[in-house]
């Protein structure tokens, strides 16, 4: 819910209107009036909010006709928000405009029919631009359905071939819900050095700051029409002149580069009114404009002008500096001919932190937007993982500028097109810009690894849907997920290793030239990598290969007979046999002990005898070297058992990221019930050995399975007991830079550290748990400023939380109401979820409806944080339950937000009772109140009932092993 006061009279408010002259198309801008505006525009009829059936029926499938294509907008947005008030200023939420799009008609037509959505429509005009002459409009008709049709229906038929205009003039709110345009805040602490002198009216006054207002923009995937009406569809390109209203010393930013900005009155009040340069031709998606009291930095870039806008605080005090140190080195490493050999195309590049932002960052050409926590570090608050988080965020966003922005996909269901390639090369940026990071191999972490737990659901999806499977903006914003980001970055990670990156990357350059300014389908990008490969005179046939991996959901297990070299393929799924007939055409890099890597294919289904996979000599096999390949492997127990043998004689056989892969998929296989849990189990047992992050970090997520469907249960605490065991040798080897606040220089063992800490507290090593308390304790009672090293903050907080009681929690909760950065405040807000006291629980739960206390884009994950902790698991549950309504309309527009929720809430359900639940709450409410949660909910329902099947099977077994395991321990 907005805050402060709406104002809800227009009558006395002016609105600027651009106006094309019949002589030589000049652009002219006069005031007209609200109360004059029937006698200014005659031919504008008021509009009729109708839901009148479509007079020949809508379109079957909820899209645009296609009968018109504009080419151009003109755009003016007046946000009447106050950025600073006084208390003599109402605030006013809302803002007004007007647009005129230029089109061209390719079918006859007596209808336009464009997007529109949440807006009030004052006044349409229609032009025909080659006659001259105004078109009488009959009627408008708003749909109410997720069509967000807007239908102009006309007296006279546009013609073939015909060029238009249509005017709207329009009325909305500035709201607080993180989509189209909408309003933004953080607190200014008061007595801080500012320039406190701001316009009202027109008078000066002298105020003491504190609550300041931004009005910034979300498009993504379908809120354009929120703003004014389009064609709000991606291959609806067109160009955007864009022009901001706002009030006088704010800074308003757009796309395009500022032409000009002027001082005007408009209805007794001065205003600034600011003008940007045409933008290139794109999507209404990648539109942007905010207006604030930010400051910037510059970067360093031969030829674009780059700023990066921030808090007046948080660029003075250099938050935004390392932002600004590596996103010219980043754009320069795209544009350079080792990578996409073609300059970003527009002049300037602005990127600015939002204290209110519902993803983490978007690609908007020429305005990138993101979180705070996504573009702002500071030094002895900021962690290693914020450092990586923000590099690997603006390498995401720039990559964009290519894909995405110069050649963008035609329809959402080929959405990882856009998503999957600015995941995949945004590991390249950041290799770049931090080459001792080794961040790409951390790849196999970040995305493979965990997309593979969704992918190998029932309820998956392939990474291209069919373009008729995707039509209202539900159906779009669910394919935001990790299918599209990560599986599609897995998959171009395994065909540039197929093809060559050296071919690869040509491919693109091929296809980024064919194709800038417009719009494709997957099977372009096929035909221009296959062009490469033929140049190379390869024989591999790229969209034979890639059909099978882009056109069906899941993966395949790839079973290796060591004995006899048979190699056979199935679909992988956790919880049941595969009905689907499935092939994938599998690239495999194959190492024999002590002997070469070799790369062979599989291309079918069926037991194939393949001499690579042929054991000689009692020596092992190991496939999918360094995790290359987008599948699991399982062999026969004898090499399973060589392998786990060579693991705890010498771990160094084995490449580093094979490790994690053995044991991410033998519990995995386990889960599927391809091999028995107690082997998946063994791959943990050599950890004790060895220090790197990549093993355990694949062994402490799988593990985590185990922790969910077991911490309620008598397996606990044999289980906690083996964890002790294993990771004494690892919180050992931290010690002393854990002891002294300090972190190892290596990027992945500052992570590792973390884990070390993290499993000896939680699993109640005493000398682990008095070190968090000490420090915790010493920050609290003032012995020491906060002296926890950034990295360690999150867990020592969490820890410390933990095992204490009210007191603690309150200083944590009155630190994070202070604290002055959005990382600290994050890592103070998970470590609020930690408490064992149910009602402080409980409190916080509540915490998260009031937008005063948690911001509304943290909401959901503080909730999930709440979930995770086994005390909090039941009334997290319960308590969205009995919040539904109000959170499901509230995250209405947020990408990935309801689905996210369910999913955090539901990790731990492994009951018939759980699932009962579930069932009810799906009975309980319709399909329209559940609709940006039903693939969640399918999935939740999916897993729990994999969980209930996968715990009556095992935990007797898994009992057992742990006993046994503690049981020795206790002998040694």
């Amino acid at each position: 819910m907005a805050t402060g006061v709406y104002i809800s009279k227009f009558l006395a408010i002016a609105i600027v209107v651009l106006t094309v002259s019949s002589i030589g198309g000049i652009i002219t801008m006069i005031i007209v009036y609200e109360n004059e505006r029937i006698k200014t525009q005659p031919t504008a009829p008021p509009t009729t909010n109708s839901t009148t059936p479509y007079p020949t029926g809508p379109p079957p499938n909820m899209r645009l006709p296609g009968n018109l294509i504009p080419e151009s907008y003109d755009i003016v947005l007046q946000p009447h928000l106050y950025i600073v008030m006084n208390n003599t200023t109402n605030q006013s939420l809302v803002f007004t405009g007007n647009s005129t799009v230029y089109f061209r008609c390719v079918e006859n037509t007596k209808t336009i029919v464009l997007h529109s959505k949440e807006q009030n429509v004052t006044a349409v005009k229609v032009t025909d631009l080659d006659k001259e002459k105004i078109i009488k409009v009959d009627n408008t008709i708003l749909y109410s359905n997720e069509s967000n049709f807007l239908e102009i229906v006309l007296d006279s038929v546009l013609v073939k071939d015909g060029n238009y205009s249509l005017f709207t003039a329009f009325e909305g709110e500035l709201l607080d819900d993180l989509a189209g345009f909408y309003m933004s805040s953080y607190k200014k602490g008061p007595n801080t050095e500012d320039d406190t002198e701001r316009w009202f009216g027109n008078e000066t006054i002298i105020v003491e700051l504190d609550e300041r207002f931004i009005a910034t923009s979300q498009m993504q995937p379908t809120d354009a029409r929120k703003v004014f009406p389009c064609f709000d569809e991606p291959a609806m390109k067109a160009t955007f002149r864009v022009s901001l209203i706002h009030r006088p010393g704010t800074t308003a930013l757009a796309n395009g580069k500022v032409i000009g900005t002027t001082l005007e009155v408009i209805d007794g009040e001065t205003w600034e009114v600011t003008r940007f340069q045409t933008t290139k031709k794109m999507s209404t998606y990648l539109l942007a404009f905010t207006v604030s009291d930010f400051d910037s930095i510059g970067s360093t870039h031969e030829r674009v002008d780059i700023k990066t806008y921030a808090r007046p605080e948080a660029i003075k005090a250099g938050q935004a500096k390392y932002a600004a140190s590596i996103t010219g080195n980043i754009l320069a490493f795209y544009e350079s001919p080792g990578v996409f050999k073609m300059n970003y195309p527009l002049s300037k590049l602005d990127q600015i932190a939002l204290p209110d932002f519902s993803a983490g960052a978007m690609e908007n050409w020429g305005l990138v937007t993101y979180r705070e926590t996504a573009l702002l570090y500071e030094e002895g608050v900021s962690s290693t993982s914020n450092k990586e988080w923000i590099a690997t965020v603006i390498a995401h966003e720039l990559a964009h500028q290519w894909f995405g922005n110069l050649v963008t996909m035609k329809w959402w269901n080929d959405l990882w097109l856009n998503e999957g390639f600015a995941t995949y090369i945004s590991y390249m940026g950041v290799d770049h810009i931090e080459p001792t990071w080794n961040i790409k191999d951390l790849i196999v972490l970040n995305d493979i690894q965990t997309v593979f737990q969704v992918d190998s659901l029932v309820s998956s999806h392939p990474l291209s849907s069919k373009e008729d499977d995707v039509q209202t903006s539900s159906d779009i914003t669910q394919l935001f997920d990790s299918i599209t980001y990560s599986k599609g970055a897995a998959v171009l990670r395994m065909l540039a290793d197929y093809l060559d990156e050296r071919v690869f990357l040509n491919g693109l350059r091929k296809y980024l030239q064919a194709f800038q300014y417009s719009n494709t389908v997957h099977k372009d990008l096929w035909e221009y990598l296959q062009e490469a490969v033929d140049e190379d005179s390869s024989h591999i046939k790229v969209a034979e290969v890639m059909d099978t991996w882009t056109k069906q959901m899941g993966y395949p297990v790839i079973t290796i007979n060591t004995t006899n070299g048979a190699v056979s393929q199935e679909h992988f799924l956790q919880n049941q046999t595969s009905d689907y007939d499935f092939e994938w055409h599998v690239p495999i890099r194959v190492m024999k002990e002590g002997e070469p890597i070799k790369i062979a294919t599989l291309d079918k289904k069926g037991q194939v005898l393949m001499p690579d996979f042929l054991s000689e000599d009692g020596k092992w096999v190991l496939a999918n070297i360094n995790c290359m390949g987008y599948f699991r492997v399982n062999y026969d127990p004898v090499n399973w058992d060589r392998l786990l043998s060579q693991l705890e004689s010498n771990i160094h056989e084995i490449p580093i990221i094979n490790r994690g892969q053995l044991i991410d998929d033998a519990f995995n296989l386990a889960r599927a019930k391809h091999i028995n849990v107690t082997l998946a189990l063994r791959t943990t047992k050599y950890l004790w050995n060895d220090t790197e992050y990549i093993p355990w970090e694949s062994a402490l997520r799988n593990l985590d399975y185990f922790i969910l469907m077991f911490d309620r249960s008598e397996v606990y605490g044999p289980m906690q007991a083996y964890l002790r065991k294993q990771v004494g040798g690892l919180y050992q080897h931290f010690e002393n830079f854990t002891m002294f606040s300090t972190v190892p220089e290596q990027h992945s063992a500052q992570y590792n550290q973390i884990n070390a800490i993290s499993v000896a507290c939680s699993n109640d090593i005493p000398e682990c748990q008095e070190m968090a308390k000490m420090l915790f304790d010493n920050w609290m009672t003032n012995k020491t400023s906060n002296r926890i090293h950034p990295n360690l903050k999150a867990t020592i907080y969490c820890q410390a939380i933990a095992a204490g009681g009210e007191k603690e929690w309150e200083f944590a909760w009155g630190k994070f109401e202070n604290a002055t950065t959005a990382t600290e405040k994050d890592k103070l807000r998970y470590a609020l979820s930690c408490t064992r006291k149910i009602w402080l629980l409980n409190r916080y739960l509540e915490y998260t409806l009031n937008p005063d206390k948690i911001r509304k884009m943290d909401a959901v994950s503080t909730i999930s944080y709440i979930a995770r902790n086994v005390a909090g698991q039941a009334i997290a549950w319960n308590f969205v339950r009995a919040n539904w309504n109000y959170i499901s309309l509230e995250y209405e527009e947020g990408i990935m937000s309801l689905g996210n929720l369910i999913d955090g809430v539901t990790q731990r359900f492994s009951t018939d009772f759980e699932l009962e639940e579930l069932w009810q709450f799906l009975t309980d409410h319709d399909v329209e109140e559940l609709h940006l949660a039903i693939r969640a909910l399918e999935q939740a329902t999916e897993r729990t009932e994999a969980n209930i099947k996968w715990v009556k099977e095992n935990k007797k077994t898994v009992l057992e092993w742990f006993k046994n395991e503690s049981r020795r321990e206790q002998l040694n």
